[in-house]
């Protein structure tokens, strides 16, 4: 699959996709006789997990070290595990700080929601005044 189909499935800029093949967040890119580049399914496989953990949160840099150690091989799956789990509570913290965040901008709709009940009534009886 050439870059423009893979900048479409996956909804993310060539620039992008040049930017993260040369930062190391994905592997390589096999290049065609023309230096094209030549998305693999496994090439598609990185795009869309990388895209998955940046629309998350985890930073680039962890991502860069997953990719380095991962490309090391074998050896170093207890990294990448403690570096997942490490990466998981810190999106645990932020899903958390965003839940009350979330519940803080909901009290406050709501408080706008009753403040304009309020005033709704005093008008009404205003009016009621008047007219009566």
């Amino acid at each position: 699959m050439r870059m423009a189909e893979v900048s479409l499935k996956f909804d993310l800029t060539q620039d992008t996709l040049r930017y993260y093949e040369r930062i190391g967040l994905i592997p390589p890119v096999n290049r065609n006789n023309n230096g094209i580049r030549e998305y693999t399914e496994d090439n598609l496989r990185w795009v869309e997990f990388i895209k998955c953990m940046r629309n998350a949160g985890l930073p680039i840099e962890a991502l860069i070290e997953y990719v380095n150690l991962f490309q090391q091989g074998d050896h170093t799956t207890q990294a990448r595990k403690e570096l997942l789990i490490e990466q998981r509570e810190q999106l645990r913290l932020r899903i958390e700080e965003m839940t009350n965040t979330l519940a803080r901008l909901d009290s406050k709709i709501e408080n706008y929601g009753q403040g304009i009940n309020r005033k709704e009534k005093e008008l009404s009886r205003l009016t009621e005044t008047e007219i009566g």
